[in-house]
């Protein structure tokens, strides 16, 4: 989620979903009073950044979550332009230039596979394409001159190079060279356009930071963590770098000074993580959104002169008394073969000393991770008296490379067990049910759950599938056009559709759907380009044939992740009217 200062320093745009759906607002850093900016009543409206040098903002829209993502332009009188028109062009945002003249943004519209660079003049909006991608680069940055960019190329979820396009010469340069699986993902340039900044897991478990310097091809160590690097860049004047560390599955932020080497001092964090934080021009004001497992998003300014951070939204809603919300915690537990595995637990609101029903819930991907961070589901449910365990399974991320890659080639089996194994956990635990323990996930997470009542039938209770796969077959072979920089690493994964059919389809849950005996409900979203719409029908209509109980759910106005807040209320209440009949009553 972007916030964005603006070049005055005197507010801070950011994008909201209390209209129901999100929207663009403006807060005043100077009495805290918001403005709604945007109007959507249909699409989401994510907020990008104001101009450089005026009131003017950008942001992103596509069309019921199709993923086909527009910039537009909002003008200081509330006008808008549409600057990306195709109808089937995805564009992306990627960076201002450093003198504020012009940005830079990919675009799909001359090949559907592939994103072009484009610089865009904010007096004419005029485009002008700076950079013909025919190979799968994925961008990383502009140099401050405006003469280098860089690029990642994905060779497969373990490997990928970093190349440098010099502008003036028309030049690519791979700078990367190695051997074996090693990541190297560009982060920013220096300010004289001499170094390159990048992450690598090069010897290491964890990404680190590390810098390239263009003249004479040689590389230096700059930090160093005992976690994952996530990213990092500078302030608008270079003299901050700022980076983030997944920490154990919750992010932390350090702003070093590039001058004397020293950590800035962030007195008085509020309590959680911090999932944005931006620098202002001067540099003097910093903003941050931050959460945590019992309190959502919230934006907070500091004037570093004050040393206060003064908090500017409240998203909570106001009918819930944040005590009354579940604080979750970092666990561990041993897996089938003595392999600890990380998850996040939220303890259930446990009355009358009855036992408790639990979830154990898989996050998407493959290669995500449940994170510490408020989600509204999980704290529903355990309010409603059902605990929820999120696995991080082996083929996470965030836990070091060999973790990563310990489930290559054997999702839907070696990831599996370590769902299973969540329930010795869950059944060690005095307050829980031990017969009353069910499955959850979305995306790549529902397929796990699919995976589970089909090839572990009697493990688990129930299932709750949110757009998952069915069909790798299918959902390998339809992958979106903008995600062909990634198919090649997808195939690696989880195997190729075209050459390797017969294991496909031994890990796809349709083609073993007559295993599958316990109660089902699936919510899928109409226009999602990632898991066709097909996938959960053809899963519902095999439990059906089968008079398997199962409850479908479609949202016609959603695509892969619900935005409209009424839906998500349509879907959790669905969810826990299903869990109360086959979960929790029998």
């Amino acid at each position: 989620m972007y916030n964005s200062i603006s070049y005055d320093e005197k507010n801070v745009l950011y994008s909201s979903d209390k209209s129901g759906i999100y929207n663009a607002y403006i807060v005043s850093l100077e009495n805290g009073s918001h403005k709604q900016v945007t109007h959507s009543t249909d699409n989401a409206i994510h907020a990008i950044s104001f101009f450089p040098n005026d009131n003017r903002f950008l942001y992103l829209s596509d069309k019921g979550g199709n993923e086909i993502l527009h910039i537009y332009v909002q003008n200081e009188d509330g006008s808008v332009s549409e600057l990306t028109t195709g109808e089937q062009e995805r564009a992306e945002f990627y960076q201002w230039s450093r003198d504020g003249k012009s940005f830079f943004y990919g675009s799909n519209k001359r090949n559907p596979s592939f994103m072009d660079v484009y610089e865009m003049d904010i007096e004419s909006f005029q485009s002008t394409c700076i950079f013909t991608n025919n190979e799968g680069y994925e961008f990383g940055s502009v140099s401050p001159n405006n003469r280098l960019l860089s690029f990642a190329k994905v060779n497969n979820s373990n490997d990928s190079n970093i190349y440098i396009y010099d502008r003036d010469i028309d030049l690519l340069k791979h700078i990367s060279q190695h051997d074996g699986d090693v990541h190297y993902i560009p982060q920013k340039f220096s300010e004289d356009s001499m170094y390159l900044y990048f992450l690598t897991d090069e010897n290491d478990e964890f990404q680190y930071l590390k810098r390239y310097h263009i003249n004479t091809n040689t590389s230096e160590e700059v930090m160093k963590e005992n976690w994952d690097i996530m990213y990092s860049f500078f302030s608008q004047d270079y003299h901050y770098l700022v980076y983030a560390i997944n920490h154990d599955a919750k992010t932390v932020v350090k702003i070093l000074n590039v001058t004397t080497n020293q950590l800035l001092d962030l007195p008085n964090l509020p309590e959680g993580q911090i999932v944005n934080i931006k620098m202002s021009k001067s540099e003097q004001v910093i903003t941050i959104q931050c959460n945590s497992s019992n309190s959502p998003s919230n934006l907070y300014a500091l004037h570093r002169e004050s040393k206060k951070w003064k908090k500017l939204t409240n998203t909570l809603n106001p009918e819930i008394n944040q005590q009354d919300l579940v604080k979750a915690e970092v666990i561990r537990y041993p897996s089938f073969d003595g392999l600890e595995i990380p998850a996040i637990y939220y303890k259930p609101v446990i009355r009358n000393g009855e036992l408790a029903p639990a979830l154990v819930y898989v996050h998407g991907g493959p290669g995500g991770q449940s994170r510490m961070e408020y989600n509204p589901l999980f704290q529903y449910l355990a309010n409603q008296g059902y605990a929820v365990l999120a696995v991080n399974n082996r083929g996470s991320s965030g836990y070091g490379k060999s973790f990563f890659s310990a489930a290559d080639l054997q999702h839907g089996e070696i990831d599996l067990e370590d769902c299973i194994q969540a329930k010795s956990f869950l059944q060690s635990q005095n307050y829980i049910d031990n017969n009353k323990i069910g499955i959850i996930g979305g995306s790549y997470g529902g397929y796990m759950v699919l995976a589970a009542l089909a090839f572990r039938p009697e493990e688990f209770n129930i299932g709750v599938d949110i757009f998952g796969v069915s069909n790798w077959e299918r959902t390998l072979k339809s992958i979106p056009a903008w995600w062909e920089s990634f198919r090649d690493a997808l195939y690696k994964k989880l195997g190729n559709p075209y050459t390797q059919t017969e294991y496909i389809r031994s890990i796809s849950p349709l083609f073993h759907a007559e295993k599958i005996n316990k109660p089902l409900i699936v919510l899928q979203g109409a226009n999602d380009p990632r898991v066709l719409q097909v996938e959960s029908d053809e899963i519902v209509a095999a439990l059906q044939k089968n008079n398997v109980p199962v409850e479908y759910v479609v949202f016609p106005d959603e695509g892969h992740g619900f935005m409209e807040k009424e839906n998500k209320i349509i879907g959790y209440k669905a969810v826990l009217a299903f869990l109360d009949q086959y979960l929790k009553q029998v």
